[in-house]
């Protein structure tokens, strides 16, 4: 299975910038370069803080942008979201009985399952995964009986080094690892985003995981400063292969365009 992994948009409405930048613009860079190198792709995941303030108009330019493309789409809250704004703008965003955006979605001819989580908390600049979302992910990892998991979220549930965001992080994250742990299938990987730089590591036990840069504002990567500059990089997203006996991901710089007059290319080793 390809998956493209996407994540902080932070799309603001038409004709406003953001850090000097427009994220839909960037945001565009990245569908251009998916729907050209990846249309085969089974599925793109964009893991939360899709806008900047959560507000109507911006919603409804992400939807546009998002409405051509060659594979389905699954969407995410982070901290940035509002939920009502977004489920008026995406109804068909499959949520859980609580209304939380968070589901498990089955692999066709495989034993494998892609969790969704919403660690959205209305008034929190962070994450929280309380108590009745963690009654339903208990559910919900019972019924996937012994199938393997990947999980996909906004606030990272692991370490991360990033002094930024000691403040702002998942509130609950012991909780929910000791759910992950559990879980008789085992988790294949997590991946996340909110820190706005590349990350990637193994947890006690093996479980992996790895955190998207994003497309729009980055940060420069002084993990002890609590105020590290935001830097404009290359838009960025990644391609992750699940295969039965792997899991790989890779890092993509939609920078072809621009180096195609300068490069030539390669006659051999």
């Amino acid at each position: 299975m390809k998956i493209l992994h996407v994540t902080d948009t932070h799309i603001v409405p038409e004709g406003e910038t953001l850090h000097a930048l427009d994220p839909a613009e960037r945001l565009e860079a990245v569908l251009s370069h998916a729907r050209g190198h990846h249309a085969d792709a089974d599925l793109m995941v964009l893991t939360g803080d899709l806008t900047d303030r959560g507000d109507a108009a911006s919603y409804a330019r992400l939807k546009r942008m998002l409405g051509d493309l060659p594979f389905p789409v699954r969407l995410l809250l982070g901290n940035h979201d509002n939920r009502e704004s977004f489920c008026a703008a995406f109804p068909d965003e499959p949520r859980d009985d609580g209304g939380f955006v968070q589901s498990l979605m089955e692999i066709p001819g495989a034993d494998d399952r892609l969790l969704f989580l919403d660690t959205n908390q209305t008034g929190l600049n962070g994450g929280r995964f309380c108590e009745t979302r963690r009654d339903w992910l208990r559910r919900t990892l019972a019924a996937a009986a012994d199938s393997p998991v990947t999980v996909f979220l906004h606030h990272p549930p692991v370490d991360h080094v990033m002094a930024h965001f000691d403040n702002i992080g998942l509130t609950d994250r012991q909780a929910l690892m000791e759910i992950l742990r559990a879980h008789p299938g085992g988790v294949r990987h997590i991946f996340f985003g909110h820190i706005h730089i590349p990350l990637t590591g193994t947890l006690a036990g093996g479980i992996g995981y790895t955190a998207g840069r994003g497309p729009a504002h980055q940060f420069r990567q002084e993990f002890g400063n609590p105020a590290p500059d935001w830097i404009v990089g290359r838009p960025n997203y990644a391609v992750i292969l699940l295969e039965p006996e792997s899991v790989s991901c890779y890092g993509v710089d939609t920078i072809e365009a621009e180096l195609a007059a300068t490069t030539t290319p390669c006659a051999g080793p």
